[in-house]
């Protein structure tokens, strides 16, 4: 596999400065263009490590297994307990059915990243990627930089929301709501200082540990209590296989984009990649956490669900559980609450911060004033632009929806279909010209995956168009039934 035309003249200008003026040359049999590739990909990376080794900071660092704890962490999340609120739209059958197709297309996509990142090491971020992908034009590492920074900062208010939240419910409402998404978005920017994924690993594994602790006594105390939280008598509870009669395409959307939402996070994966010590053992972390996520969201999803029923649920679910077991299931979701936001506020701050200081700035790589002055003025801004956001949308599961709509249909679909079809384009370079030679190349499995990427693109374009369609007409509904409110609200959101 080798880089298209477009953007050859950036790939060797970075080889250049990567071996310093050196050029990386690596011998092998001129039949074997695979594993030349593979080889200066390699040879590339052993020059990263070597250059960082008398560094006080090390980005190369990270081993499969402590991206495997970055991936739990970002997937063992408090979005799991908005899927029974969903199964109770979606039915539990169609549901389940998307849960594990959902999961099966980040599987995939993954894969697609793992192979293209470990061919292209100095790949650094999505913003790089997006650049390569499209036509190597600057105008689209700025594009992609700009939906990396806005679904990244949503995500930052989804959890200073959710904080306040939990501060409301555990308190009372003993402070104005605006004061505890304060508090929320201080502790969130504080968790998110640290410079490297390495060190924000350990941090992961214990909220993922905690979020799945959560999740479990959620599971145990619906099957537990007596009735839901807002019993009603007379109306006991009733869950259903299918969509119940008179649901509307703007709450199944929704209820859908939740499911997409939670299980999309391959925005952060090329980050991730890009300080891993051996790239390549991408997929082992990939393949671990897969597997654990569809067990974990399927089972969360239609226990909770079947216990709870239509007429209790809630987003988060914590809310359908009497006040003993919510307290206590949701205080074990806090790390959650603080660490995951964090996690995405530190990887939009490595973004700016690269863009300031490039590779061979000693800012980077040292514990300088400069330095951490600016790292730290980068997060503060990601943390106020995420308090005016949450501010300014109070309301969970819509929020959830709209990110999916506008920024998972690139970064969890299209993205990765044209990536796809990028390495076959660098594979077969001159025969890759059109379709009806194209099937004359191919063989039999990548023709099959060839299909499959069109279909991922055209999921991508359908989330983006009737899903953001969806997703804002049910925040205006919302908003006009006066469900939420208004913005900088002293009124509580506790569940």
């Amino acid at each position: 596999m080798a880089l298209t035309k477009e953007d050859s003249k950036d790939y060797e200008k970075y080889l250049e400065e990567s071996s310093n003026g050196v050029p990386l040359t690596v011998n092998v049999p001129s039949n074997s263009y695979d594993d030349e590739e593979t080889l200066e990909a390699d040879a590339i990376l052993h020059k990263e490590i070597e250059e960082e080794e008398g560094n006080q900071i090390k980005y190369r660092s990270c081993s499969w297994q402590r991206t495997a704890m970055l991936l739990f962490s970002e997937y063992i999340c408090l979005a799991i307990m908005s899927f029974p609120w969903s199964y109770s739209v979606l039915g539990l059958i169609p549901g389940l059915i998307i849960t594990v197709f959902v999961a099966g297309t980040t599987l995939y996509t993954g894969l697609i990243i793992g192979d293209y990142c470990s061919r292209y090491p100095h790949l650094q971020n999505i913003c790089d990627i997006g650049r390569q992908l499209f036509w190597g034009k600057q105008w689209a590492w700025y594009a992609t930089a700009v939906c990396f920074l806005l679904n990244n900062t949503l995500i930052q208010a989804l959890h200073v929301l959710v904080g306040a939240k939990y501060l409301n419910t555990v308190t009372h409402h003993s402070q104005c709501t605006v004061v505890f998404a304060v508090i929320s978005a201080a502790i969130c920017f504080l968790i998110s200082l640290p410079r490297t994924f390495s060190h924000m690993s350990i941090i992961g594994l214990f909220s993922a540990a905690t979020m799945f602790i959560a999740v479990l006594l959620a599971m145990i105390f619906s099957g537990v209590q007596d009735h839901p939280d807002n019993f009603i008598e007379g109306e006991p509870v009733k869950w259903h296989l299918w969509p119940q009669e008179g649901t509307t395409y703007v709450s199944g959307m929704s209820a859908m984009l939740n499911i997409v939402y939670t299980f999309v996070g391959q925005i952060c994966y090329p980050s991730f990649i890009g300080e891993m010590k051996n790239p390549k053992e991408f997929k082992k972390a990939l393949y671990l956490v897969t597997l654990c996520e569809v067990i974990v969201f399927a089972l969360a999803g239609s226990i909770v669900y079947v216990y709870v029923g239509n007429s209790y649920i809630t987003a988060p679910a914590f809310g359908s559980l009497q006040w003993k077991y919510k307290l206590a299931a949701f205080s074990f979701a806090i790390p959650t609450i603080i660490f995951l936001g964090s996690l995405y506020g530190n990887v939009s701050s490595q973004l700016l911060f690269f863009k300031v200081f490039d590779s061979k700035s000693k800012h980077r790589t040292s514990h300088t004033l400069k330095g951490w002055s600016v790292w730290i003025l980068i997060n503060a801004a990601t943390w106020i632009a995420a308090f005016v956001i949450a501010e300014v949308i109070p309301f969970f599961s819509d929020l959830l929806s709209l990110m999916s709509s506008l920024f998972d249909c690139w970064f969890g679909f299209v993205f990765w279909g044209v990536a796809y079809f990028r390495i076959k384009e660098a594979k077969y370079q001159g025969q890759f010209t059109n379709f009806r030679h194209l099937f004359g190349v191919l063989t039999t499995r990548e023709k099959v995956d060839y299909v499959i990427c069109w279909v991922l693109i055209g999921i991508g374009i359908y989330i983006l168009g009737p899903g953001t369609y969806a997703s804002v007409d049910s925040i205006v509904l919302s908003y006009q039934s006066g469900l939420y409110g208004t913005v900088f609200t002293c009124a509580s959101n506790g569940l």
